[in-house]
């Protein structure tokens, strides 16, 4: 996982290489960087990158570079979730089912709104 810190100091330090375009998964742009490091134009570039990363929401910055929202990949994994409760279902019936629901909403399987809508669907 990609650190905000971590490229935007890249970017101050060794942004005239293009160092944190590689470590940001960008190697194209890396690349170009390096080709062009001798005009000292990808110093200036990776300068404003600085400022750009060092601005940037940390939310913001793990979308577009980690591919998740702030660190919380099992949320994301719950919201694809389905809870499948049969109307009939063996073992105890609502009261057992309810206590399903209930240990996977404290495990973080469900979020609030998915105990609440299937909370709903099963006392229906």
């Amino acid at each position: 996982m990609k650190n905000k810190t971590v490229a935007a100091l890249l970017a101050l330090f060794l942004g005239g290489l293009g160092i944190h375009k590689f470590y940001l998964g960008r190697g194209g742009q890396g690349i170009l960087f390096v080709l062009f490091c001798w005009t000292f134009v990808p110093a200036i570039i990776g300068l404003f990158e600085f400022f750009v990363l060092l601005l940037m929401s940390e939310h913001n910055f793990n979308l577009k570079y980690n591919g998740m929202a702030t660190g919380q990949p099992a949320q994301q994994i719950a919201q694809q979730v389905t809870v499948n409760i049969p109307s009939n279902a063996a073992g105890g019936g609502v009261a057992v089912e309810l206590e399903k629901l209930q240990d996977l909403r404290t495990s973080g399987a469900l979020t609030e709104e998915e105990f609440a809508a299937q909370k709903t669907k099963l006392l229906s």
